[in-house]
């Protein structure tokens, strides 16, 4: 499998306001989100992959789906 970089995207609108409605007081992994941001990129992980193959999911696209 194979990593093809992608550039990380905001979060979207919807997201934000559900993660909101969740935590009305606020959350410490929100807070530390909004503050530094993303942590890690594709980029980061692209040489762990091998250069031909199958596209593979990006991992913090693997975490995400389990949360």
């Amino acid at each position: 499998m194979s990593l093809h970089p992608q550039p990380s995207t905001p979060v979207p609108p919807q997201t934000r306001q559900v993660a909101q409605a969740a935590f009305p007081r606020g959350n410490r992994y929100l807070q530390l989100r909004d503050t530094l941001g993303t942590l890690y990129d594709d980029a980061l992980f692209a040489d762990l992959f091998p250069q031909r193959g199958q596209a593979a999911q990006a991992p913090w696209q693997l975490y995400s789906s389990r949360v």
